[in-house]
């Protein structure tokens, strides 16, 4: 019987690159962007002005919408979907599982008497109890206490989803228990952007007293591979653990360089003008695409956005692309190394706060106190980094970006900053002012002088260090270490946290100067000062790549935890317990909670991989590589059958005895992997049962692959079963 290889490569040779799906097709962008979201004038026009009103104030200042408001708000979203077609509702959340849940309810509904209605009221709006038992917990609740609630988010804007020829209204939604712990990404996203946004006003008003919002922004990059939906579901390790566990690499890889910023491939063209049609729609602001590095790799990017909108957006995207790829026979690969030997996919957080004034609060400015205002931001923001470094690290832990973290192609496990010189320069300035004396007439400290220099600063950022994990790129800080499948609200949370933490520390050490004295604006380069020094260690402008970097960040007392089982300790040391508590963002038991649940993922994921490694090695590639040793042996003894001696036989008994070998170390690894597990899956505690995952059972990983890459190098391609490398990656 032919192989699932050889039937999709056949099939390749049906797939129609002129497909069309229902496309812009010369409408503008501006016609259709946001058409399917309940946002701007749409809402002004469905709502009466006091609901108008009580929602505009919610989405600002987050005040509490009362019962009669919601009442009117949902019987306006119920009227502006049905219009639209819609049938049903759901409250779209972010569960721990890392992807979107949605529970759909219709509008339908009877009446006492048996006639039907649609219907949709407030309550219907603000909370939905999904049940819930089967989402990740980390032991907040008992399995006998099924409960976990949704509630309206409204700050973020309801969108309709559309999926074949039905229509749902999505409610974007936060979930927690029902003892109010948050079971989520959304709920403690929301609570650090409210702890940065007072923090940073406060310290603001030092500068500009019209100041009463800061709001942080993101502009995320999606990087992803797209395969041929039959070539991927005839790779079962694609299938069930979205990146290929063997492979050998092929002839050409990206060593040319020739698919970067290449022609898209008309095939990928047409599903990115579909999956950004459906985005459009969405109010999902996609700016740019492009070919990556990697063949078959490739990224889009947003306009930046609010962090919780743009959070929910990449959320979307994520869905969406995977969606529409299937009307396309495509497999999009999320996975942050989805193949061995070429680069993998990571999501650079591109991250800022700009002000209600309109004010990018990392961008220089053009006067002494703007000037400053910028200066406070950015030291604020690197001593943060310093300071909560290993908790950065936790944030983009997970057990598919340990492949890619460190691999020469992303930044590596070690937390630095980079500034760009000139930066840098006028930070050593500051530092070296002798004995911490400031005058106010001191005019190269105070003005700094940027505003001049804008023209250096920019060249300086555009010729970015890219192998930095937190690079500063001219009026944002770009976050390169989260990894492609990430939910940016992790790494978010955690930044916005810290940066509003460090932030209110600031004040108080610039207001008790104040109190002793000093003028404001000395208090303020004093205190900088001081942070520089202290977070001088963290500064990196050279190769991070290097084993130079690794030895000097060593010597500087920088953590290189490069795996996720020790990396994510830091969530639950006594210093990350106190940040989060004081800033409101968990309590103690959520954090244990999100530790214990991080864990578990952790071993289920590298489980299931062991499993699918132990089940191709054994009936798929041991099979391929016996059967094709069987017809060497046949050939051997028929050759010396007809009299033909050692020499006539011996490329050919050389490559069985490779192929045999091969075949014993492979099955003896795979039966001590299995050997393995089972001593692992008996550990109660689970980060104990994690670190046995990674230290014990994946070093498996690379010698069954090792191995088992010889085997396809060796045994006849048409009697090998797995779509290979060259099949996946340049096959369109």
């Amino acid at each position: 019987m032919q192989s699932l290889r050889f039937t999709a490569l056949e099939n390749l040779s049906g797939v129609d690159l002129k497909i069309k799906p229902e496309q812009l097709n010369g409408t503008k962008i501006t016609e259709v962007f946001g058409s399917n979201v309940f946002a701007g004038k749409v809402v002004r026009e469905n709502l009466s002005d006091e609901a108008y009103k009580s929602l505009m104030n919610s989405i600002k200042s987050g005040t509490k919408i009362d019962r009669k408001m919601s009442e009117q708000i949902a019987s306006g979203l119920k009227q502006w979907a049905m219009k639209k077609g819609v049938t049903h509702y759901t409250h779209w959340f972010q569960p721990l599982t890392g992807t979107t849940a949605e529970k759909h309810d219709s509008f339908f509904t009877l009446k006492g008497d048996g006639s039907a209605l649609e219907t949709f009221d407030g309550d219907a709006l603000v909370q939905q109890e999904p049940d819930a038992s089967s989402f990740p917990n980390g032991g907040l609740r008992a399995t006998f206490e099924a409960r976990g609630y949704t509630a309206w988010d409204p700050s973020s804007p309801p969108f309709i989803l559309e999926q074949g020829h039905g229509k749902t209204l999505c409610i974007p939604t936060i979930f927690v228990a029902y003892t109010g712990e948050s079971l989520d990404y959304k709920a403690p996203l929301l609570k650090a952007l409210s702890a940065l946004d007072k923090a940073a006003v406060d310290v603001c008003n030092y500068f500009d007293k019209n100041v009463t919002k800061v709001t942080a922004t993101l502009g995320w990059e999606q990087e992803y591979f797209l395969v041929d939906e039959s070539l991927a579901n005839a790779r079962p390790d694609l299938v069930m653990c979205g990146r290929t566990v063997v492979g050998h690499a092929p002839s050409k890889g990206q060593q040319l360089e020739d698919h970067y910023f290449g022609s898209i491939p008309e095939r990928a063209y047409a599903f990115m003008r579909d999956f950004e049609e459906e985005s459009y729609k969405l109010g999902i602001p996609l700016r740019t695409r492009h070919n990556e590095v990697a063949p078959s790799q490739f990224e889009c990017a947003p306009i930046f956005e609010e962090v919780n909108i743009a959070v929910d957006h990449n959320s979307l995207l994520m869905d969406v692309m995977t969606k529409v790829a299937k009307r396309h026979k495509l497999r999009v690969l999320l996975h942050e190394k989805p193949f061995a030997g070429i680069n993998g996919s990571g999501k650079h957080n591109n991250w800022s706060m700009a002000t209600d004034t309109g004010v990018n609060l990392l961008a220089p400015g053009k006067t002494p106190k703007t000037n400053l205002m910028f200066l406070t931001f950015f030291v604020n923001t690197i001593k943060a980094v310093h300071d909560y470094a290993d908790l950065l690290r936790a944030s983009i832990a997970s057990p598919s970006n340990d492949f890619r973290l460190g691999a020469n192609e992303a930044p590596p496990a070690i937390i630095s900053v980079f500034s760009g010189k000139y930066l840098y320069d006028v930070l050593q300035e500051v530092k070296n002012r002798v004995n911490n004396k400031f005058d106010e007439q001191d005019e190269a400290i105070l003005k700094l002088d940027l505003h001049r220099h804008i023209p250096e600063l920019l060249l300086d950022n555009t010729d970015r260090n890219r192998t930095s994990p937190f690079a500063f790129t001219g009026n944002k800080f770009e976050f390169r270490a989260v990894g492609s499948s990430a939910n940016c609200a992790s790494a978010m949370t955690v930044l916005n946290t810290i940066v509003a933490k460090t932030l209110a520390n600031f004040k108080i050490e610039v207001d008790a100067l104040i109190e002793k004295g000093e003028k404001k604006e000395i208090a303020i380069m004093q205190t900088l000062r001081k942070y520089i020094v202290d977070s001088e260690k963290v500064l990196f402008e050279g190769d991070g790549y290097s084993e130079e970097w690794e030895k000097e960040a060593e010597k500087r007392g920088l953590a290189n935890v490069k795996t996720t089982p020790k990396a994510l300790d830091a969530y639950v040391t006594e210093k990350s317990t106190k940040l989060f508590t004081e800033v409101g963002i968990y309590n103690e038991k959520e954090l244990h909670a999100r530790h214990e649940i991080l864990l578990e993922d952790y071993v289920k994921k590298v489980q299931i991989e062991a499993r699918v490694i132990g089940d191709l090695a054994t009936n798929t590639i041991l099979p391929s590589a016996i059967n094709y040793l069987n017809s060497l042996i046949v050939n051997i003894n028929g050759l010396k059958g007809i009299g033909l001696g050692d020499g006539a036989v011996k490329a050919q008994t050389q490559i069985a005895a490779k192929i045999a070998e091969h075949i014993n170390v492979i099955s003896e690894n795979v039966q001590a992997m299995i050997e393995a597990r089972k001593v692992a899956n008996k550990v109660t505690d689970s980060r104990q049962k994690a670190i046995d995952y990674c230290d014990k059972i994946k070093p498996y990983f690379d010698v069954i692959r090792y191995h088992a890459d010889k085997l396809e190098f060796l045994v006849d391609d048409k009697q090998w079963a797995l779509p290979k490398y060259r099949e996946l990656l340049f096959l369109r």
